[in-house]
């Protein structure tokens, strides 16, 4: 149920990487953010109910809810015109609380590739911090295409991935390393490539926005 959850985070992210480039409307992109938000919130709800009190199970269920409300937040956000301030706290909130569950997937539950992806949303909700806590707006060239790319990485392959049978543990180091050099070479490479550009669309124009989580 999680694993299809995550393939819709993989879209949300994706359009809000789009409506962030300018490609899309950010009050068509709301009512999508809406959907998938609610998702990810009645999701880890029931995976917690039928978790029986296994603690490893609600660990892991717990971690979409901060994803979930980041999707309500935004979607409530950019239909009603809110400061995107608030968005943009709650974003270095769960920034700092993924490396937690980044530590614990590589620990505890022998997971290193979402060990990986733990790092990539920390990473991203980072970034929605500085855009939209912050208001650095020159960064939302930058921003959209990394919200666009890891809508990909860690939202719709992934899912594929674990729903098709092919995400099996004999490959997890390979997978590992893999994610972690596609990070560093295209974000660090994008970063240079669009340092010089003139700034994007004003984060205000976004109420607030972007992860989702596999359990």
């Amino acid at each position: 149920m999680a694993n299809v959850g995550l393939l819709f985070v993989g879209a949300v992210l994706f359009l809000n990487g789009l409506m962030l480039l300018g490609k899309v409307d950010s009050r068509a992109a709301a009512i999508f953010n809406l959907f998938v938000g609610g998702l990810q919130v009645l999701t880890p709800t029931y995976l917690i109910i039928a978790a029986n009190q296994d603690s490893e199970r609600i660990l892991l269920a717990s971690g979409i809810f901060l994803f979930g409300f980041t999707y309500l937040y935004v979607g409530i956000g950019l239909l009603m015109g809110l400061d995107t301030t608030g968005v943009g706290y709650y974003s270095l909130f769960v920034s700092i609380v993924a490396l937690g569950y980044s530590f614990v997937s590589f620990r505890q539950f022998g997971d290193q590739p979402f060990g990986v992806i733990w790092l990539y949303w920390a990473f991203l909700w980072f970034l929605f911090f500085l855009l939209l806590g912050l208001k650095l707006e020159r960064l939302t060239p930058y921003v959209g295409w990394v919200t666009a790319i890891e809508g990909w990485v860690t939202g719709v392959i992934p899912a594929f991935l674990l729903l098709s049978g092919y995400w099996v543990p004999e490959n997890f180091y390979e997978i590992a390393i893999a994610l972690g050099a596609f990070g560093v070479l295209t974000f660090g490479g994008l970063w240079f490539a669009l340092r010089h550009r003139r700034p994007g669309r004003p984060a205000e124009e976004y109420g607030a926005y972007p992860a989702g989580s596999h359990g």
